[in-house]
């Protein structure tokens, strides 16, 4: 019955239905691929070193958690307790932070647009086109002068401003769609700027702050050249601490592939749990 329904399809329905499996296929596929080196690093993390560096690697060798034991500081290991506090003081103040200034912005340049708006938000966008590196030497003297080096509130200023012009642009977006009515109504009955901002525009708005808020969120967690050479001992992030798996006597793959998937957890747990909020605020205003 199938294959009669098919073919009693016209031609051009045939062709939707063909080219429509095979997107999905090569979805399938995409996606595979991309979670490939996950799933690599995951059993790689559940072997033991001399099992992880044999070459080519084996599918079929023992699992263990000793990785993760030794990452967690048993066997004389450094505790990575205070760089996964750090890396969450971080990318949680700095979002913080973030929202409470992009969200006024992107409302002045949307809702209430200023003069010149677009040359305000393609300066916005201009920061982002100096490299990053680039910046790193004067930032680092500033911070040497000042006194704070191997601080993690240095990291929190870092942070915000990298992110901010990010966020300013996505919420600009997001922002534009709200209707100006509901804004002008809520001034007629009394409501000023904190107020409509509180109660009607980060409402409207929950799917872009939602993805906004997350986006920086990873940039922050996932940043190490500013954590690698502005940190120490006090003030070391997660993405820094990586690192220490690294040594002269080699490479302790098992324990750093350990390492790598708890410190990606809370980013992963994070996506899952705001993926319709994600999905459904990087799509607003696709649609017009």
């Amino acid at each position: 019955m199938t294959a009669i329904a098919t073919t009693s399809l016209p031609p051009m329905a045939r062709r939707a239905r063909r080219r429509s499996a095979a997107l999905g296929l090569l979805a399938w596929v995409a996606g595979i691929l991309f979670c490939l080196p996950v799933f690599w690093m995951l059993l790689t993390s559940l072997h033991s070193e001399p099992d992880a560096a044999t070459n080519p690697p084996s599918l079929t060798a023992s699992l263990t958690l000793d990785g993760y034991k030794k990452f967690f500081g048993a066997g004389g290991g450094a505790d990575p307790a205070p760089a996964l506090i750090n890396s969450v003081t971080a990318s949680v103040m700095s979002t913080l932070f973030v929202l409470v200034l992009a969200l006024p912005a992107a409302y002045a340049l949307s809702i209430r647009p200023v003069r010149k708006w677009t040359d305000a938000m393609f300066f916005f966008l201009s920061t982002k086109m100096l490299p990053v590196v680039a910046g790193l030497l004067p930032i680092y003297l500033f911070a040497k002068n000042a006194g704070m080096l191997d601080n993690v509130w240095l990291l929190v200023i870092l942070y915000t401003s990298m992110n901010l012009p990010i966020a300013v642009w996505m919420l600009q977006s997001f922002l534009a769609d709200i209707p100006v009515s509901v804004i002008e109504a809520a001034h007629m009955d009394g409501a000023g700027l904190p107020t409509v901002l509180v109660r009607i525009v980060a409402p409207l708005a929950g799917p872009g702050i939602a993805a906004t808020s997350l986006i920086c969120f990873i940039f922050s967690w996932n940043e190490m050249l500013f954590a690698r050479v502005l940190t120490g001992v006090v003030a070391e992030t997660a993405p820094v601490f990586l690192t220490s798996f690294v040594t002269s006597q080699g490479l302790f793959l098992a324990q750093l592939c350990a390492a790598s998937v708890v410190v990606s957890l809370p980013v992963l747990v994070a996506g899952f749990a705001a993926q319709d909020k994600l999905v459904q605020g990087l799509s607003l205003g696709a649609v017009k």
